[in-house]
């Protein structure tokens, strides 16, 4: 097993479960202690995890964005159960603006053969979109963002606010029930605020690797969203919470 394919397995097992000891790397990769824990301090001194004493937990501070490429290799099926329950909630001919992130994209490639018009916010989204032939696809403006290949700034707000769609699919970086949906980056936010503006409908989609967490920049409270979309077993507290809030849930 290479370096890179040690690294991912690892910070796929660190976004799933929260943390992980050096021996259960051990067991799991048949590497030895010495070098996984060289691994560990790369990935820490990237930014991507945090290494604690026997091990490593997940890089949860409030400021700090992992780069796609990290987020990418986490949790990939519970994505693909999502997309697939998005994909079954829209009918034939509707408008939708689709949030960027590596969850959507994976709902990007479950709509492409639908026949959708969609506004992608991101050039990695509007690649698969493209390879679509039912699919129509409108392409924002605005400003890239380095790494996230994201379109956020005031023309691509201005063009979201000039459009209206049946339903906003919109991607948190971090999901708290009590303080709401956040992303790490304030232009971010603003453009899936504009989204949501623009939309009738509006659902969150969340993989179970974002629950529990906050961000920097505030998005929307739970409250202002329609349905939540999920792959994580939501406890009766939280179904109680989110009753409250008048959300309803799918569990992919």
């Amino acid at each position: 097993m290479t370096t890179k394919e040690r690294h991912s397995r690892i910070l796929a097992r660190v976004q799933e479960e929260g943390a992980v000891t050096v021996a259960d790397l051990v067991a799991e990769l048949g590497a030895s202690e010495a070098t996984l824990r060289r691994d560990l301090a790369e990935l820490d001194a990237q930014g991507l995890l945090r290494r604690v004493h026997g091990g490593a937990r997940r890089a949860e501070l409030r400021g700090l964005e992992e780069p796609f490429a990290a987020r990418s290799g986490a949790n990939p099926e519970g994505k693909r159960r999502i997309a697939r329950a998005i994909a079954a909630l829209l009918a034939p001919g509707e408008a939708v603006v689709l949030d960027s992130g590596t969850t959507t994209l994976e709902v990007a490639r479950a709509v492409r053969e639908l026949p959708l018009r969609v506004v992608p916010l991101s050039l990695a989204a509007l690649d698969v979109l493209a390879e679509g032939e039912r699919v129509r696809v409108t392409v924002p403006g605005g400003e890239l963002r380095p790494g996230e290949r994201s379109f956020v700034g005031p023309l691509a707000e201005r063009s979201l606010a000039a459009l209206r769609f049946d339903t906003a699919i919109i991607s948190p970086c971090a999901l708290d029930i009590a303080g709401g949906a956040t992303a790490y980056d304030t232009e971010d936010a603003a453009v899936k605020q504009a989204a949501m503006r623009s939309a009738e409908r509006r659902i969150l989609v969340c993989d179970a690797t974002k629950w529990g967490r906050s961000a920097f920049a505030a998005i929307a409270d739970l409250s202002s969203f329609d349905v939540l979309v999920t792959d994580r077993d939501v406890t009766p507290d939280e179904s109680a919470m989110l009753e409250e809030k008048r959300v309803e849930v799918v569990v992919a």
